[in-house]
């Protein structure tokens, strides 16, 4: 099989805060930001990786969802429990100095971990986890 990853969905509360986050401070290019039904489909991606795009959407943005469950991944999201993503970079401790200067919330400062990666984590400005991981010996 010739299969690789396209596309995958981070849900943000707020477009515009996630866009100064994920372009601004992480350096990442957006790829595409456009009205569709009502909603904003917004696509964003590394300058490094042409073909891979993250999609940033509002909580459940399935329009079929019950107002439960759009309640139930709000909470979550506000707790910060929804999965987010890894990044990859050359320097794990240059990324973390950006992110900790542009204010982002600090959930672990960078470590050398036992499987191999020097990494950092923190909370986009939605809640979402990201970390960025170093590979030792890069």
């Amino acid at each position: 099989m010739d299969l690789k990853l396209s596309q995958c969905f981070i849900s943000v509360d707020d477009h515009d805060r996630a866009l100064t986050f994920y372009c601004d401070v992480l350096g990442l290019e957006v790829r595409g930001d456009v009205g569709f039904e009502g909603m904003r489909w917004v696509t964003v991606g590394s300058p490094l990786q042409p073909d891979v795009e993250i999609v940033l959407e509002p909580p459940l943005a399935d329009p079929n969802a019950s107002e439960a469950d759009r309640r139930a991944i709000t909470e979550l999201m506000a707790k910060g429990m929804l999965r987010g993503v890894i990044f990859a970079t050359q320097d794990c401790d240059a990324t973390y100095e950006r992110l900790r200067d542009s204010g982002a919330e600090i959930v672990q400062e960078p470590m050398d971990q036992p499987y191999g990666v020097r990494d950092c984590a923190v909370r986009d400005p939605s809640g979402n986890l990201l970390r960025i991981t170093e590979r030792k010996g890069s």
